[in-house]
């Protein structure tokens, strides 16, 4: 759940591959011609191998993901498919429902929503990652996602970066929605009742939007299915398909186009640095960039 533009209406919705070597055919008495046969065969395999390399690091451009992904091939729509209608639309809009119906209380009070909220987004966080370990391959380990290991980029500078720019986009479209559709009077209400109704729920308002739904969040849209897009398309046009999702998996017709262009940086944050904690850093100030403006409106 990426908490859209504070000047609109907020709504917590759970927002180098190597050559083959040449064959060679040696005889037994011609160990002249066996040693230097071996040793040009040798070269060769060493250049073709440079060459590839370099080749590689030459036509990869921005994005440094690999289409070696750890997903078994096929599963990326019908794994999206089971993770949104299995968990994030019967979790994400109708969790509440199921816990008013468990404590027999019609309308939640914003602390009990807001402890709620996060007990249901941590239960869709884990049943997510073991979603997504089922469909990894033996050989992988599903934190590889994370990109530990990858192309040494400065993410951190990128994820300040990427922060700011986003700031900057968002406050450019909120200028220009405002202006189409008119300026919002307030934010969302019921989670500003929830940030001023205890401490306790302002704790779980902070751990639910700026910890859990960002790693919830980039996990799946980025660092699954980004990364699975990447490995068959061009990666911007992966980066536009997996934001249009991310968008429309809020089901927040308002604040689209705000979360489409979000989903765009966050995708090409992962593209450019390969660490899934850069997306995750840029959702996370975000969300609480958004939670400060909605509290001290």
């Amino acid at each position: 759940m990426t908490l859209a533009s504070p000047t609109l209406n907020l709504r917590p919705t759970i927002c180098g591959r190597f050559s083959k070597p040449l064959a060679v055919t040696i005889k037994p008495f011609l160990g002249c011609s066996f040693y230097s046969t071996k040793l040009s065969s040798t070269l060769l395999k060493c250049h073709c191998c440079t060459h590839n390399k370099d080749t590689d690091k030459s036509t990869q451009g921005f994005s440094v993901l690999t289409s070696d992904i750890p997903w078994k091939t096929g599963s990326l729509w019908s794994t999206m498919a089971l993770y949104m209608f299995n968990l994030h639309i019967p979790l994400g809009f109708g969790g509440l429902s199921i816990v008013a119906y468990i404590l027999h209380q019609p309308v939640l009070d914003p602390q009990t929503q807001a402890l709620s909220l996060l007990v249901i987004d941590i239960l869709e966080l884990l049943a997510a990652l073991f979603l997504l370990n089922s469909t990894i391959r033996p050989e992988k380990r599903l934190v590889d996602i994370f990109g530990f290991n990858s192309v040494e980029r400065n993410w951190l500078l990128a994820s300040a970066l990427g922060f700011g720019i986003l700031i900057f986009i968002v406050f450019l479209t909120s200028i220009v929605i405002d202006g189409l559709f008119g300026v919002k009077d307030v934010n969302n209400p019921v989670l500003k009742e929830m940030l001023l109704r205890s401490d306790i729920s302002k704790v779980a308002c902070i751990i639910l939007y700026c910890i859990i739904t960002p790693i919830l969040e980039e996990v799946v849209y980025r660092g699954f299915m980004l990364i699975s897009l990447a490995s068959k398309m061009d990666w911007k046009q992966a980066v536009v398909i997996s934001a249009a999702i991310f968008s429309a998996a809020h089901f927040s017709g308002e604040n689209f186009f705000q979360l489409f262009v979000i989903g765009c940086i966050l995708g090409c944050s992962y593209c450019g640095t390969g660490n899934l904690c850069s997306s995750i850093i840029i959702h996370s100030l975000y969300n609480a960039f958004t939670l400060l403006v909605t509290f001290l409106s």
